[in-house]
């Protein structure tokens, strides 16, 4: 398990693809996972392995409060995809974290860790029922963005896959076109809904605007509660 040798090309590849449907290594929050393999990175991934990008940008966004991140940080080896074999680190850090994983003399507490994992889904059980029975109205908002390039010698399809790939939970992307602006040039016009108390403005705004070698600026050009 892991990602190969994040300091090379080939396993930013492998980080790159790992991320196409994920906005985090981990759950759908930043976690111990994310600092663990954003400090094995060297530095920002190429512009063209734009999930990664997107992904290191972000991270990198929570430098102040890393060490404040919910989990705990384990050896690199425990994340990534399960038929890749991680060899960033020397490999002995690796191999003594899954010696401490393995229980020679087994458990005494297997019969009081069953009690709690019943105890866990009883208590998942009934949260979920009381979920059930009292829906949340969730506020959402329909907003056009104007993503504008540098100039016309940009590949606005490639421009367009990078902002795509901006997943969030509570994101929603939607239709697109090109729109002309002058001087050959051409502005991305794309729509997206979201959750108003998960994903704003200021946050897509940040993201897009990362992928700088694409992108110049961005603009709301509509927004409206639905």
């Amino acid at each position: 398990m892991g990602f190969g040798d994040l300091r090379s090309a080939s396993g930013l590849q492998v980080l790159n693809s790992y991320l196409a449907d994920r906005s985090y290594i981990e759950g759908y929050v930043p976690s111990q996972a994310d600092v663990a393999v954003f400090e094995a990175v060297s530095g920002p991934p190429p512009a063209d392995l734009c999930h990664a990008l997107r992904w290191y940008n972000h991270i990198k966004s929570y430098e102040k409060e890393k060490a404040s991140l919910p989990g705990v940080k384990k050896a690199l080896g425990k994340y990534g995809p399960a038929n890749v074999e991680d060899s960033t680190g020397s490999g002995a850090a690796d191999s003594k974290d899954d010696d401490d994983d393995i229980d020679l003399f087994g458990s005494d507490d297997e019969e009081e860790s069953e009690e709690a994992k019943r105890l866990r889904e009883e208590r998942l059980a009934q949260y979920e029922s009381k979920k059930a029975k009292k829906p949340a109205l969730v506020a959402k908002s329909s907003i056009l963005l104007d993503v504008k390039p540098w100039d016309d010698e940009t590949d606005m399809a490639k421009l367009e896959e990078c902002v795509r790939s901006i997943q969030a939970d509570g994101l929603v992307w939607g239709s697109s076109k090109l729109v002309p602006v002058g001087y050959g040039i051409k502005k991305l016009q794309i729509q997206c809904v979201v959750e108003d108390d998960k994903v704003g403005t200021d946050m897509l705004e940040e993201q897009i605007t990362a992928f700088e070698d694409y992108v110049q600026s961005m603009d709301v050009a509509a927004f409206n509660k639905i």
